[in-house]
C-alpha cells in the first residue's frame, strides 16, 4: 500500500493491555463488506515489524463472545497487508496439570458453537453486490505450524514451557460451563476450552492467513475442580497476572515470524484450485 502508516504485515487479535503501551500506534477505522470489526486498527512497529493490534471485544470489552464480527476482523486484518495472525486467549484448563498460568499452543480445535457465521463463502450475495462461491475450505490442521513452532520457542526464551499442542474446544459462550459439559469436555481428551478460538481460526484459512493461537489457561474449568465453579472476576484477575509475559511471548514471537514473502505453509496454499468468486483485500 502507498500509505506506510497504515500498512501491518502480522495481526495480533487481543486486547488493549498488548499496544497501549506503544509509541507511534496509529489508529485506523476499516470498513469491510461484513459490516465494522469489533474496534479500530491499532498500528505500531515491533522489533521492525508493522503490527496490527485489533481488540477482540472492542475496548472495554463491550462485545460478547458470541457477537463478534468475526468476518469483519479477521477481513479488516487483511485489508491492511495482514497475512500472519497471533490470537491470545483466555481459556480453561481441561486437565489437573493444566492450572492458571499454563500457556497452551494447541494444534487442534473443536467447535461447539452454534450461531456463528463461520464462512466468506456462502453463496449470498454481499450488500456491495458481490456474491461469493460454495467452496469448502481445508482445515483438518487448523493452526500454521511455522507460527506454532515460532509461538513456543518464544515462550521457551522466556523461561515459560509451553504445552505444545492440544485441543481447544471452542463453546458458544458467554456463560462458562455445566460442570457435565466440563467433565465431557475432559472426557474426550480435550486440552482447554475457550470462547472465541472459532470461527476465527477458520475464516483466516479461507482468506489464506497464518493464524496461530497461545491460549492463557485463567482457571480450571468447572467440572475439574470443586467449589463454586469459575468467575468472570477470577478469570480477569489471573489473566492479569499473567498479561505481563504473555506479551513478552507475543512480542518476541512477531519478531521471530517469517517475512511475508518467506511463508511457505499449509496456510499459503489455502486457495489452490478455487474458483472463490470474490476478489481478496
Amino acid at each position: 500500500m502507498a500509505n506506510h502508516d497504515v500498512y501491518a504485515d502480522i495481526g495480533v487479535i487481543g486486547g488493549s493491555g498488548f499496544y497501549s503501551f506503544l509509541e507511534d500506534v496509529t489508529e485506523v477505522s476499516v470498513d469491510t463488506p461484513y459490516g465494522s470489526p469489533s474496534d479500530s486498527l491499532f498500528l505500531g512497529e515491533i522489533a521492525g515489524r508493522r503490527v496490527a493490534f485489533l481488540p477482540r471485544h472492542g475496548r472495554g470489552h463491550t462485545v460478547p463472545p458470541h457477537r463478534i464480527n468475526y468476518r469483519a476482523n479477521l477481513w479488516a486484518l487483511r485489508s491492511v497487508g495482514v497475512r500472519q495472525v497471533l490470537g491470545p486467549c483466555a481459556v480453561g484448563g481441561l486437565r489437573e496439570e493444566y492450572g492458571p498460568g499454563t500457556l497452551v499452543v494447541p494444534d487442534q480445535l473443536v467447535d461447539r458453537t452454534r450461531t456463528r457465521v463461520q464462512t466468506y463463502f456462502d453463496g449470498e450475495r454481499r450488500a456491495d453486490g458481490a456474491v461469493p462461491n460454495v467452496v469448502h475450505v481445508t482445515f483438518a490442521d487448523p493452526y500454521c505450524p511455522d507460527g506454532r513452532r515460532v509461538a513456543v520457542k518464544a515462550a521457551r526464551g522466556r523461561g515459560w514451557e509451553p504445552v505444545d499442542g492440544g485441543t481447544m474446544v471452542v463453546v458458544e459462550g458467554p456463560r462458562f460451563s455445566t460442570r457435565a459439559e466440563s467433565r465431557w469436555h475432559a472426557a474426550a481428551g480435550w486440552s482447554v476450552v475457550g470462547m472465541t478460538g472459532h470461527p476465527e481460526a477458520v475464516l483466516a484459512r479461507e482468506l489464506g492467513l497464518c493464524y496461530t493461537s497461545l491460549a492463557l489457561v485463567t482457571d480450571l474449568d468447572a467440572g475439574a475442580e470443586t467449589g463454586d465453579g469459575v468467575s468472570h472476576t477470577e478469570v480477569l484477575r489471573v489473566f492479569g497476572e499473567n498479561v505481563g509475559r504473555l506479551r513478552e511471548v507475543l512480542f518476541d514471537a512477531v519478531g521471530a515470524l517469517p517475512a511475508t514473502m518467506d511463508r511457505d505453509c499449509l496456510c499459503t496454499r489455502a486457495h489452490d484450485g478455487w474458483d472463490l468468486g470474490i476478489e481478496l483485500p
